[in-house]
């Protein structure tokens, strides 16, 4: 019989302790990549900042898959803003190479802060407004969300001239006296505004179901308008052969800087309000998907497309055709009229709604939440497009994109530093719902302004804008969406890392 002593049990590589960490560990990863469950609706639906537009979406709400957001970007992608910008670089000197890789270069810029605004709104079903609560509190966030607004409404009129314009081009190859007409382009603008209105009254179900069924359709339309550049003018060569004009690359540079602003400039609007359509994602992977592929992609490709078929108009008619509705009034067969003219509205009404107006009839709904529904808030936007004045905003490149573009976009970046700082930094992607929508929560603040955030957002703007008052430092409104941003960031992160046991009341992991 061995009475020899037990032999001693071998050290654990793992220690008993380490497991609860790693169980924590992965029960916050899975927290951070799925959607939150809503609130007892009780607790908030009493509360004067709630109404059910703002409300977070239930599960039943949340079916955009991968193929809804690439459809969201090709419809609002394809359309005639893009064509010009591109044609706008071209007549600023670039060539086409240099041209496309603008477009491309800021629009992968542009997605980076696209998708991280587009995680809280896939995890928690809230639209941007009620985002931007967390960050600005319950009532300063009407701060940024005005400003998010009015840029909207700047632009839903742009693109409804644009659209009238269209109309009334079109119908003019068809009907010849209709140029004779002293009030055809005003008749035309009110009537694509009409349409515009009468999409938002039927709600936002009806946007999702526009864009998944016309964005196949207006990619077709734009490759056989480049199949028709492409043989009129015998190929590629003769049709991309204009060289660049910058003579040295200070010259090239001097150019390049405020047009990749402009180019970032053009969707920084839905940089902030991506989480009005995030909010309807079944899951993060699929709207991360969706939107790489969707954005970048198709910017870059109707852009190439404005380009080529701008350079063969040199070729075929002997004169650069930059806008596109000019072009198709050169075709006088009525098939091709009658199809350019559906191409053109279904274009410009799917961005239109989906990028001017989905975020600012929310932003407003978020003033008066009790009085102002979406649909109201789809109406006063309609109003301001009008008061704005947009056809002032397209008098020649200089004026879209150094003044309109960067001029906003000087506003836009320290929103979306601000923002972007304090969801992944500040409260590491948690935040308390319910809280959202109360007042005397944890995003009360100071009589619910957190005036970090107003501070921040206001030396953003103003680095930014220095640069357009002082000469020697142009570069900063050059790059004013940048500027602003960074500084922005920096500023509130500073200034609220000190205060987070005040602000913050972390969900327990469990």
């Amino acid at each position: 019989m061995d009475r020899s002593p037990p032999r001693p049990e071998k050290p654990r590589q793992r220690t008993e302790a380490s497991i609860p960490q790693i169980y924590r560990f992965f029960v916050k990863l899975k927290r951070m990549t799925t959607p939150e469950p809503s609130p007892p609706r009780s607790r908030i639906e009493s509360s004067p900042l709630y109404n059910p537009d703002l409300a977070p979406a239930s599960a039943d709400r949340r079916h955009w898959g991968t193929y809804n957001f690439a459809a969201l970007w090709i419809s609002m992608s394809v359309n005639i803003l893009t064509y010009m910008l591109a044609a706008s670089l071209i007549q600023g000197g670039m060539n086409w190479k240099q041209a496309v890789m603008t477009i491309f270069l800021g629009n992968v810029i542009v997605l980076a802060p696209m998708l991280l605004n587009s995680h809280p709104g896939a995890k928690y079903g809230v639209p941007f407004p009620v985002l931007a609560r967390a960050s600005f509190g319950v009532l300063g966030a009407n701060v940024a969300a005005v400003l998010r607004a009015l840029v909207a409404c700047g632009w839903f009129g742009i693109q409804t001239w644009i659209g009238g314009e269209a109309i009334s081009t079109l119908l003019a190859t068809l009907a010849p006296s209709w140029k004779n007409f002293p009030y055809a382009t005003a008749v035309c603008f009110l009537l694509f505004w009409l349409i515009n209105l009468a999409v938002i009254l039927m709600g936002i179900e009806y946007i999702r179901i526009l864009q998944g069924i016309s964005a196949p359709v207006l990619l077709g339309v734009g490759l056989l308008l480049l199949g028709w550049a492409y043989r009129g003018a015998g190929g590629f060569g003769p049709m991309l052969a204009a060289p660049s004009r910058f003579t040295s690359t200070k010259d090239f540079l001097k150019f390049l800087i405020p047009a990749l602003n402009g180019t970032v400039g053009f969707w920084a609007t839905v940089s902030l309000n991506i989480p009005d359509f995030t909010r309807f994602a079944r899951n993060q992977r699929e709207q991360i998907v969706g939107q790489a592929l969707g954005l970048p992609t198709t910017m870059t490709l109707y852009a190439f497309i404005g380009i080529a078929v701008t350079s063969a108009t040199v070729v075929i008619y002997g004169t650069a055709i930059s806008d596109p509705v000019q072009l198709l009034s050169r075709f006088h067969s009525p098939v091709a009229v009658v199809i350019s003219l559906i191409a053109i509205l279904l274009a410009t009404l799917n961005v239109n709604i989906g990028a001017n107006v989905v975020s600012p009839a929310n932003d407003f709904s978020n003033l008066w939440p009790r009085k102002i529904s979406f649909r109201t808030g789809g109406v006063i936007t309609c109003l301001m497009g009008i008061a704005l004045m947009p056809w002032k905003l397209l008098a020649d490149y200089n004026t879209f994109i150094l003044g309109w573009l960067g001029g906003y976009a000087a506003f836009l970046g320290p929103v979306a530093g601000i923002m972007i700082c304090d969801y992944f930094l500040i409260r590491k992607c948690l935040l308390q719902l319910d809280d959202l929508y109360l007042r005397g929560g944890i995003y009360e603040y100071s009589k619910g302004f957190n005036w970090r955030a107003v501070a921040a957002l206001a030396l953003g703007a103003g680095t930014a804008l220095v640069g357009l008052a002082v000469p020697s430092v142009r570069v900063l409104y050059d790059y004013s969406w940048f500027v602003g941003f960074a500084v922005s960031f920096v500023v509130y992160y500073a200034m609220m890392k000190f205060q987070r046991p005040a602000v913050l009341a972390p969900m327990p992991v469990s």
